[in-house]
């Protein structure tokens, strides 16, 4: 039995990937916006991460008023402006914010507590109970815009 997401029931790998091509034709073919769908993520997930997940959602949108929602790979909200700044995973026990370019990105908060060991990516896990310094949260956001923007050139 495989699983999309912790908060997803079980299913055998056949209907798990039945449900991948289903959630991307639910993307395209009926025009659901990809905000709707974070909207609904958030929704489901009605315990602490539903949550993490819309408060660091604010976050990033008082941040960047110009970012761009996306839905991608099997469900996970992404939130871009010239690139990709961070994708919002959900997990049993963490909501994972992944910087695709964090390693590039200075931290003197030290939110980054996760994926340390790589050359490009950088993460934030939050666990029940976490509290999100918001300054120092929209800064990164504002330092990945700015990178992205300098490699968009």
């Amino acid at each position: 039995m495989v699983r999309a997401y912790e908060s997803d029931p079980p299913r055998d790998r056949k209907t798990a990937e039945g449900a991948a091509i289903d959630m991307k034709k639910s993307a395209t073919t009926t025009g659901e916006s990809p905000s709707r769908l974070i909207d609904a993520r958030i929704e489901k997930l009605d315990d602490w991460r539903g949550k993490m997940l819309s408060d660091v959602r604010a976050l990033i949108k008082q941040a960047d008023p110009e970012v761009v929602e996306e839905w991608k790979w099997r469900g996970v909200p992404v939130w871009s402006h010239d690139g990709l700044i961070c994708t919002g995973e959900t997990y049993k026990s963490v909501v994972k914010l992944t910087f695709a370019n964090g390693a590039s990105l200075k931290d003197p908060s030290g939110l980054f507590n996760a994926s340390l060991e790589g050359n490009a990516r950088r993460a934030i896990d939050l666990h029940e109970g976490d509290k999100v310094d918001g300054d120092a949260f929209k800064t990164l956001i504002h330092a990945a815009v700015a990178l992205n923007r300098s490699s968009a050139r």
